[in-house]
């Protein structure tokens, strides 16, 4: 299976930026969709973020629209989650995943199959 490392979390102060990476080792990576989710403690794992193959198509939990942005670089095998005005509530680990079929493209949490380990984002107020 495909192997997902996330990178670039962090603490950070509230309104401030990070920029999550994740880079996929699959060669065919570049048409599958792929999400970001995250978890806080004690909270279930929720979606934030999606795009599909192409990049053409993006979706955002309601709870980061207008301030995260996703975007992939098929060339580099990488997805981005900038992260932008954050907020204390943004405290969690965030997952990167790839959905379980290529060319589809969903928000569903269960139809993604593969996720990285994920990356720890600590926003202070």
């Amino acid at each position: 299976q495909v192997q997902l490392v996330e990178s670039g979390g962090g603490l950070v102060q509230a309104g401030g930026s990070l920029r999550l990476s994740c880079a996929a080792s699959g060669r065919t990576f570049s048409i599958y969709a792929m999400g970001w989710f995250r978890q806080a403690p004690g909270k279930e794992r929720e979606f934030v973020a999606a795009i599909n193959w192409s990049g053409g198509r993006l979706d955002y939990g309601d709870y980061v629209k207008g301030r995260f942005s996703i975007s992939r670089d098929n060339a580099k095998n990488t997805v981005y989650l900038q992260m932008n005005s954050l907020k204390p509530e943004d405290t969690a680990v965030y997952y990167c995943a790839r959905v379980g079929g290529y060319y589809v493209y969903t928000v569903d949490i269960d139809r993604y199959a593969d996720w990285g380990q994920g990356t720890q984002v600590t926003v202070s107020s």
